[in-house]
């Protein structure tokens, strides 16, 4: 069974029983949920090039990226580092999150926070916004062309941003919705794992102009982001690099050539 279909059908389960602990009705009582999210676009705005720094312990090819890694302590040297946003893993069977993370990231952090997960159910969206997040990501080929509009215009409703991010360019048709804010391009082959800049490259001229373009994956110096950002992209997901980086400055620097003071 392909890597995705068994991430789905624990995630189908796991919200299931999610459902059953705490109701829509209680999500909406908590304190996120009534807060304005922050814009990732406009933050975007305020510089040519954008990293979204990734937490991620661990994911199913590599079972310890950084198991060991202290949230807040990561989280806060991203945001000083100069990180347009973060991007936080949420799932926990697979890749070791969970949606207190979020919570923690939203009390620390004043810049945008994406939920990375696996949303199938507008459930999924509703605990976004209750634990904090400001976007989240819809992976297109998980869904349907229905389930992407149905899903990003809750998102929209609820005052949350959309980032739906696509592999191959057939997928692309699941995307011209106006509850669409960023289109992402995973570098990643989740059919093998491989990864290459080269598929970023490929898909920049296809997608849209009104969306902003975000390269995720793979992505490891200075000379890659300039290459994609010449071809259309201003933000550059990057979570490996950085959680395995004892320096995580020196690190943001060296990808975007320039240094941040807050």
């Amino acid at each position: 069974m392909h890597i995705l279909d068994q991430i789905v059908r624990y995630k189908k389960k796991e919200i299931e029983q999610r459902k059953k602990q705490t109701s829509v009705a209680d999500l909406q009582q908590m304190k996120f949920y009534t807060k304005d999210c922050l814009s990732v676009v406009d933050q975007f705005e305020k510089r040519p090039k954008n990293i979204i720094a990734e937490f991620k312990r661990k994911s199913p090819s590599k079972p310890d990226i950084n198991l060991k890694a202290d949230l807040k302590e990561k989280l806060i040297s991203y945001q000083e580092a100069g990180a347009s946003a973060v991007s936080v893993l949420t799932d926990h069977h697979f890749f070791g999150g969970n949606l207190s993370d979020l919570q923690i990231a939203k009390q620390e952090l004043s810049i945008p926070i994406l939920q990375k997960d696996f949303i199938i159910d507008e459930y999924q969206v509703h605990e976004a916004k209750a634990y904090g997040a400001d976007f989240i990501l819809l992976i297109a080929r998980l869904l349907t062309i229905a389930e992407v509009q149905h899903l990003s215009t809750l998102a929209q409703d609820l005052g949350l941003e959309v980032l739906v991010e696509v592999h191959h360019e057939d997928e692309l048709v699941k995307t011209n919705f106006t509850s669409i804010n960023l289109i992402g391009v995973n570098n990643r082959n989740l059919e093998n794992f491989e990864i290459s800049i080269a598929n970023s490259l490929n898909l920049a001229g296809k997608i849209p102009p009104e969306f902003v373009k975000v390269s995720e994956s793979g992505i490891q110096n200075r000379a890659q982001i300039d290459e994609l950002y010449q071809a259309g992209f201003e933000g550059f997901l990057i979570g490996e690099e950085l959680m395995k980086s004892t320096s995580v400055a020196e690190k943001i620097s060296q990808l975007i050539g320039q240094k941040f003071s807050l």
